[in-house]
């Protein structure tokens, strides 16, 4: 990312970039409307949650099955995931506002009771702490970006930046989900992008790496993968799939 007044600009204007995120977002907006939202309550919400939680928690090397954290069980990277999904939604409001606290409280909620105290929520180093800090400006400046080519520049940012001790994929994967919920793509988060990337585990993993190592050309791959992977995270949805 660089500093320009919509640092993301360039990125939207990447060929197929702009119609994979649209084609996406319909996508997205179709499911929901024709197959969930109208018999929607509370629990389905809490259901995409837990899912989105165990999905993360995998990702991030966790053995627990989904019953064992439905059952508030499993290790501890299952038992982090649970206390950020927990959470998460109640920072939906402040992620526009107030990035930085918004990253810090997921980390100290992640990595409670394994990181010492003083290095829950803190950067690693200073380099860390102006990486955040770049990514806070995309929360916060004026952008034409839509919010799912948003929630990929973030969840990429921190899950291959690693700016916290610990648990960094946790913390991306929940600051995807908040960014569709907070800008209205998916506001009672419905969806399941954890699970998508599960199930799309070999290009994740890939597509991750290439965002940090390829230059122009794996970020250009990494957001087209998102966008497939986004598509794919609506088809999780418990309103969906059961």
């Amino acid at each position: 990312m660089d500093s320009r007044s919509d640092p993301l600009a360039a990125l939207i204007a990447l060929e197929g970039v702009g119609s994979a995120y649209a084609a996406a977002r319909d996508g997205i907006d179709a499911l929901l409307r024709d197959r969930g939202l109208r018999r929607t309550n509370p629990e389905v919400t809490v259901e995409s949650l837990l899912r989105g939680a165990h999905a993360s928690a995998v990702l991030e090397g966790s053995g627990s099955s989904l019953a064992e954290v439905r059952e508030g069980g499993g290790d501890e990277i299952a038992a982090a995931s649970l206390r950020v999904s927990t959470e998460l939604l109640g920072l939906a409001p402040a992620l526009s506002r107030t990035p930085l606290q918004v990253f810090a409280r997921l980390h100290a909620v992640a990595a409670a009771g394994v990181l010492d105290v003083e290095r829950l929520g803190r950067p690693r180093d200073e380099a860390a702490a102006t990486r955040l800090r770049t990514v806070a400006e995309v929360l916060t400046g004026p952008t034409q970006a839509p919010a799912l080519l948003i929630a990929a520049v973030l969840h990429a940012e921190v899950a291959s930046g690693a700016p916290f001790a610990s648990h960094n994929g946790l913390v991306a994967r929940a600051l995807e989900r908040l960014v569709l919920v907070s800008r209205g793509v998916d506001e009672k988060s419905l969806t399941v992008p954890e699970a998508a990337h599960l199930a799309l585990r070999p290009a994740y993993e890939s597509q991750l790496r290439a965002y940090q190592d390829g230059g122009q050309a794996g970020v250009h791959s990494w957001l087209l993968y998102a966008a497939e992977a986004y598509a794919r995270g609506a088809e999780e949805s418990p309103v969906v799939a059961g």
